[in-house]
């Protein structure tokens, strides 16, 4: 497995790359979602195909008050699931080397990238996009895989990719969770025991969600936010939403039916969560009506 921390050094080795080239871009601190990630690519990428990983905390799409500096880094063990995995090139640049200059161009995520995440964290879609464009021209993959957990990103990303006709297939993984069901993270080792316990009300709320989902949106958001009582004041929620699949337009009234993301956001302690489940909207009450 090649390591590059330069664009000279992954420029040399991406002209010997054998296709079809697979990248998975990360922030480092992997964990066995990650290890999905990087499974699927090696069987997008075939025998003789190649996995690039990408280790890069980003830090255009930090705001002033988060993480940025205690972000985990752990790049020596990210190094050693790489290679288990089977990734022919890790690019690991600095923040300097990414940015040696002032990013004064940077991409519009669009309206799409403007709430929710958008809302809570402005700024963060158009850090993210900047560089997913930027790792896009540097490592020039044939397809790129990334997480559902991260539904919105992956909804503006292949916006991106389409409406620049960057000609790279996108492939999504669903999200790998604890037996619990809470939504693996790097963040998660920021939760102290009890936040821990608390944690998996996230997914449970959105199960019943799905579940009551087939009665309209409002039974869907009823059922989850039912559940999220139960953390009473352990919990903030930033958000509960539920959105179109593909677009990520609201829905803003019980007569939607379809395909849908039910999506939501909350903090425990200083703790940022997110996770989301597909559903689907309105079956049984149309069914009932037709």
């Amino acid at each position: 497995m090649i390591v590059a921390t330069t664009r000279a050094e992954l420029r040399a080795a991406r002209e010997s790359m054998p296709a079809p080239v697979v990248l998975v871009p990360t922030m480092g601190a992997l964990h066995d979602g990650h290890r999905a990630l990087l499974r699927r690519a090696r069987e997008l990428a075939g025998r003789d195909g190649t996995v690039v990983v990408t280790i890069f905390v980003n830090p255009l799409q930090f705001g002033p008050s988060e993480d940025l500096d205690r972000y985990p880094r752990t790049l020596h063990e990210d190094l050693k699931v790489c290679a288990a995995e089977q990734a022919g090139l890790v690019f690991a640049p600095g923040p300097r080397e990414m940015y040696p200059d002032e990013q004064l161009v940077t991409v519009d995520p669009g309206p799409a990238g403007e709430i929710l995440e958008g809302e809570f964290r402005p700024g963060f879609f158009r850090g993210v996009l900047t560089v997913v464009l930027k790792l896009f021209s540097l490592v020039r993959p044939d397809t790129a895989v990334f997480g559902q957990k991260d539904a919105q990103q992956l909804t503006l990303v292949r916006r991106m990719v389409s409406d620049f006709a960057l000609g790279i297939e996108i492939e999504a993984v669903p999200t790998v969770r604890a037996a619990d069901g809470l939504a693996l993270s790097s963040r998660n080792k920021y939760l102290s025991s009890p936040q821990r316990l608390v944690a998996p009300l996230l997914h449970e709320a959105l199960a019943a969600g799905e579940a009551a989902a087939t009665g309209g949106s409002r039974a869907a958001l009823d059922a989850a936010h039912g559940v999220l009582a139960k953390a009473g004041g352990a919990l903030t929620l930033d958000y509960l939403a539920l959105v179109q699949r593909g677009t990520y337009a609201p829905v803003r009234n019980n007569d939607f039916s379809g395909p849908a993301v039910l999506a939501i956001a909350a903090r425990l302690g200083n703790t940022r969560l997110i996770d989301n489940v597909p559903v689907e909207v309105g079956t049984e009450r149309d069914a009932a009506d037709g």
